[in-house]
């Protein structure tokens, strides 16, 4: 998990407690009535017994209730009599339920009989804004309790995350140096650091009083957790492809390698996927998920590499003496390694030429396997051509094994001549005067026979990097 995402999920949760903490304070402190009336926050329960003198007169008992309607102010024009200990209830209100509450409180005021409620329910005017406003201070009001258990919160998780980012450093440091994979000593430092934000995040929770909520939650991630891994299971496979690359290092950076019909020079590896650049300079993305299932050829691993090629010789040349002539140019070629010891090998018997496969190895971190072909291929046919040893084309030769009969077209009618046997031509190359030229190994054209890799690698450091990231690779 990168440090943005911690980032991310911490933000979350500061805001997920802002916005739920004035709640959970207007929750806890306002007890709603049985029926209450339109404002939540004023007591509207009639007392169980309102106490007079004792045997309270019928004036007593209406200019008392009438004192504690006015005092509501949720009645308009209140007024209260009593005869024989019934009380009769006029006036305005607001809501059933404050109307409601003005017959309980006479019903259990002192000496009261009966009570006759004759109080009509005006409907509120749709631009009387008063309800918002008593809400609106009930909010305010809650905000101002929240402010110090949000400085609380925010206090345990800021050293909640600084302390999981230190213990994260020092783990990570630690298996750092007793594995060779980066990503895998990120993964196990953050799974051992983040149960200690968890565990700040929880104590904030339960301070709050919101545990029941911290436990809801904790469900319905696992559960989006599911819906979010089916949904995006090729980046999980990714990553988990990328871990496992990083274990088992099959390349490094810098290595020319071949997987998925792709050759190039290995670039950057992150959790996504590993970038190449190949031998014509364009950069190639591969998902990790594809290079863990495919196969790998690595030709940096070994620097010694082995090569080959066909010479096709006449039928009537001697095949030891070809095969002594190729031997010795390959021996004295400075790019051809003498151990393992290259081979000369007769290969086929072609239609016109006899065909000999000839084996070499060379130090691919030096030399490129093109040009050490090109150049063992010119000195080859020169060192053939010196000796005097056909190399036909089976294009253009062709034998007649009982010879060629020949007309004469004369005055009268035509002879036939004797067959005479035709000794199909050769192509050869006359010896040259003196001892043979010194052929050079290398031509202007062919260059200095050198791999062409290292300027590759130079010209990808100047290249911009594709995608951020750390990079999971390690470095010659």
């Amino acid at each position: 998990m990168s440090r943005q995402t911690i980032q991310r999920i911490v933000s979350g949760c500061l805001l997920a407690l802002l916005l739920a903490w004035p709640a959970m304070l207007h929750a806890q402190e306002a007890t709603p009535p049985a029926k209450a009336p339109a404002s939540a926050n004023e007591e509207t329960q009639a007392p169980d017994q309102v106490a007079v003198e004792p045997t309270a007169q019928d004036a007593q008992i209406a200019k008392r209730l009438t004192s504690i309607l006015e005092a509501t102010g949720w009645f308009a024009n209140p007024m209260v009599a009593v005869r024989d200990g019934v009380v009769f209830l006029d006036g305005e209100s607001g809501t059933k339920d404050q109307r409601e509450w003005a017959s309980n409180l006479a019903r259990n005021t002192q000496d009261v009989v009966a009570v006759v409620n004759r109080i009509e329910v005006t409907p509120r005017s749709v631009w009387d804004f008063s309800p918002a406003a008593v809400e609106l201070r009930s909010l305010w009001r809650s905000a101002l309790l929240a402010i110090p258990f949000l400085i609380f919160g925010a206090i345990v998780l800021l050293f909640s995350w600084w302390l999981m980012e230190l213990i994260a450093r020092l783990l990570n440091r630690f298996f750092r140096t007793r594995t060779t994979s980066p990503l895998l000593a990120s993964v196990a430092a953050r799974t051992i650091a983040i149960p200690v934000f968890l565990l700040g995040l929880y104590l904030v929770l339960q301070v709050a009083g919101l545990t029941r909520l911290a436990l809801t939650l904790l469900g319905g991630t696992g559960i989006v957790g599911i819906v979010l891994g089916f949904a995006f299971r090729d980046i999980a496979e990714n990553f988990l492809a990328s871990l496992l690359l990083s274990l088992r290092q099959p390349f490094d950076r810098d290595d020319l390698i071949e997987v998925a019909d792709q050759t190039g020079i290995v670039q950057q590896m992150n959790t996504r996927s590993t970038v190449l650049m190949t031998l014509d300079g364009n950069h190639v993305q591969i998902p990790n998920a594809v290079i863990f299932k495919s196969t790998i050829t690595n030709f940096t691993a070994n620097p010694n590499r082995r090569s080959d090629f066909i010479i096709g010789i006449g039928y009537d040349d001697p095949i030891l003496q070809a095969q002594q002539i190729i031997a010795a140019v390959l021996g004295e070629h400075p790019t051809v390694l003498q151990t393992p010891e290259p081979l000369v090998l007769v290969d086929q018997l072609a239609a016109a030429t006899v065909n000999l496969r000839v084996y070499f190895w060379y130090d691919a971190t030096q030399y490129a396997p093109i040009k050490i072909k090109s150049s063992l291929l010119r000195l080859i046919k020169r060192a053939l051509q010196d000796a005097q040893i056909s190399m036909p084309d089976e294009a253009r030769e062709v034998i007649f094994p009982s010879g060629v009969p020949i007309i004469a077209m004369g005055q009268d009618s035509p002879q036939v001549l004797q067959p005479q046997q035709v000794t199909p031509a050769r192509p050869q190359s006359s010896p040259r005067d003196g001892a043979a030229k010194q052929e050079p190994v290398s031509s202007s054209a062919e260059g200095d026979l050198r791999v062409d890799e290292q300027e590759m690698r130079a010209q990808a450091q100047q290249s911009r990097i594709l995608e951020e990231g750390e990079d999971l690779l390690n470095t010659r």
